[in-house]
């Protein structure tokens, strides 16, 4: 009973950080884009806050799940991709970059809004709130999900960040090395998801990306 009430727990504190954080991930890519002479993802229905229109049932819902009740050392998820036709962008090889940042860059402000939330409201509320009440335990079940929220965002951003297609620090990469070079990293993208797999198999991405994760949270918690 202990352990499924556990397990109980870890869903209701993960589940709307999870979904929130990838829907305005893949948002932030739609709506830079469309800014930049891209409109595919608005006519595909995909400039919406409806998670409906994000959610992938493996990145969205499975993967994070399985990472949170094995208590991995980082969590991570992502959305459908949204469509993006760069030959669309007026300026390809420079706004194939903002695209890919327009990612990353909203789950760190996503993360930074939430922790000044953390620090300056809700963390005095519940050093404030006295008798172990339900207003009490309400407070704290909020401020421990918008902890996990400045979790998912920070871990969401920096796998992202990662120097390999398909993931959006390739595409920065890509857009910022030259030509020869470029073009040999882009020929990694089929193979991109596999070499994720195989580094999390080996224990490799933790030593990747625990670092700049950190000095981030150190920052923000």
């Amino acid at each position: 009973m202990d352990a499924s009430l556990s397990v109980l727990q870890k869903v209701l504190l993960w589940a709307v950080p999870v979904l929130i954080a990838v829907v305005f991930h893949e948002l932030a890519h739609g709506y830079v884009a469309y800014r930049l002479g891209d409109p595919t993802a608005a006519r595909a229905g995909r400039l919406t806050l409806n998670p409906i229109a994000h959610i992938d049932l493996f990145g969205t819902i499975i993967m994070p799940l399985i990472l949170v009740l094995s208590g991995a050392p980082f969590l991570f998820g992502y959305a459908k991709p949204v469509p993006v036709n760069f030959l669309n962008l007026r300026n390809p090889r420079r706004d194939m970059v903002l695209v890919a940042l327009a990612g990353p860059g909203m789950n760190l402000l996503l993360a930074g809004l939430a922790a000044l939330a953390l620090h300056f409201f809700l963390l005095p509320a519940v050093q404030a709130s006295t008798g172990g009440g339900l207003a009490a335990l309400g407070l704290l079940f909020v401020a421990l999900v918008v902890q996990s929220f400045v979790l998912m965002n920070v871990g969401l951003a920096v796998f992202n960040m990662l120097p390999l297609p398909p993931l959006d620090g390739g595409r920065v990469a890509t857009g910022l090395l030259p030509r020869a070079p470029a073009l040999a990293l882009a020929r990694l993208e089929p193979y991109g998801m596999l070499i994720i797999l195989l580094l999390v198999s080996t224990g490799q991405l933790d030593s990747l990306l625990g670092p700049m994760t950190a000095f981030l949270l150190s920052v923000l918690l």
